[in-house]
């Protein structure tokens, strides 16, 4: 009688290396909350320390049949690690473990894949799918490659087959960028535009799941997606927000609430959602929101000046809006709501808020007024005053 268990579609053993970085999540729990986010199940998790990855199978070959035995017990369908492979080392460890194997890199891919809703979204996921692809074509037809070719031909078919599927990619690339060339001309046109009426522009940044989405819906009253998993919302999002003084004046500012970051975001996917990005570099002011409640939050805040260095936004003044207060414990609660908290030898005005509950906006708010009214000009100011 077989006593293996039958293999379940979506079944997934983790597993992560630590390398000494001071980042490594020891209990997997943010790939967890990505495979679960792409619809797969977890099962179990294997998690080892090693100086170097190993060349041909990242974990070496003791670790990787300890992780083959995990999988044929569970049932398990896929093997997902924590950190990118090479292609070869992909190819290694799927002929070792008789089962699918891939990585954070393509798992991120793969959500963005099924979150993207506009025409630039799904151009952008896809130009990133392609170039990932590009350097696995090897790994794709590797069944190939033993074949012998025919009466004065060098290669094989299956390496006529890669070349095929190399030159068909490579167009569909350049197809796709030429695409996205022209969204990024539409948008410069719309922020010319509304640099022209001397608008005051503000972007949503940070970590996934820190609440972005509540925090642009609570302010702007609008109704754009917002849940609580990661990477909810993929699409930029731009509506007018009024701002009024306490004394009468006030103006209306542009609020953008941009894709969340996350740690090891895949540089395919920072090279591709340029367009979008370019909104929080070319901002006036950034609203970085962080998820108070998670204890990891100092990490998280590192990734997200890491990406925005990346894109060209490190210069960009900051507010730092510390979100998720009603999720705080009674011991963690800050003693005020609004102070400052350094950033790079900086000293940047922090605001704790709920965009669940509403506690702490209105203070959150009189401030994005006065920074607001501070950069309009002075004629523009005073007919404002006079309305």
């Amino acid at each position: 009688m077989n006593d293996t268990p039958q293999k379940t579609a979506g079944a997934t053993i983790l597993v992560g290396v630590d390398f000494g970085l001071p980042h490594f999540d020891g209990e997997l729990e943010e790939l967890g909350l990505l495979a679960e986010t792409a619809g797969l199940t977890p099962l179990a998790r294997v998690t080892c320390k090693r100086k170097a990855p190993d060349a041909a199978l990242f974990v070496g070959s003791g670790k990787a049949d300890e992780i083959k035995e995990l999988a044929l017990m569970h049932g398990a369908t896929e093997i997902l690690f924590d950190q990118s492979l090479s292609p070869a080392q992909q190819r290694n460890l799927e002929r070792h473990m008789g089962v699918a194997v891939n990585d954070r890199t393509l798992l991120i891919l793969e959500i963005f894949a099924q979150r993207a809703r506009s025409h630039e979204g799904k151009l952008q996921v896809e130009l990133a799918k392609l170039q990932y692809l590009s350097t696995r074509l090897v790994r794709r037809w590797s069944h190939l490659e033993r074949q012998s070719g025919g009466i004065g031909m060098r290669g094989g078919p299956g390496e006529t087959q890669i070349e095929l599927d190399r030159r068909m990619i490579n167009d569909s690339i350049k197809r796709t960028k030429e695409r996205l060339d022209k969204v990024k001309k539409q948008r410069s046109t719309q922020r010319r535009q509304r640099n022209r009426r001397d608008a005051f522009t503000i972007s949503l940044v940070g970590y996934t799941n820190a609440g972005k989405s509540t925090l642009f819906n609570a302010l702007v009253k609008a109704r754009a997606y917002a849940a609580d998993q990661l990477f909810a919302t993929l699409d930029t999002t731009t509506r007018q927000l009024y701002l009024g003084n306490a004394d009468g004046t006030g103006r209306s500012v542009s609020l953008s609430d941009t894709v969340g970051f996350i740690r090891d975001l895949p540089h395919g996917l920072i090279d591709a959602f340029q367009a979008t990005l370019q909104e929080a570099a070319d901002a006036t002011l950034l609203m970085h929101v962080v998820d108070a409640s998670n204890p990891n939050y100092p990490e998280q805040m590192d990734e997200v000046r890491k990406v925005l260095a990346e894109i060209g936004a490190a210069g960009v003044p900051q507010v730092l809006v510390f979100n998720k207060l009603d999720a705080m414990s009674p011991e963690t609660r800050p003693l005020q709501l609004n102070d400052h908290y350094t950033v790079d030898g900086q000293s940047v005005p922090r605001f704790f808020v709920s965009a669940q509950t509403g506690e702490g906006l209105a203070a959150l708010r009189e401030f994005l007024a006065q920074e607001a009214l501070a950069t309009m000009p002075e004629d523009h100011a005073n007919t404002q005053e006079l309305e």
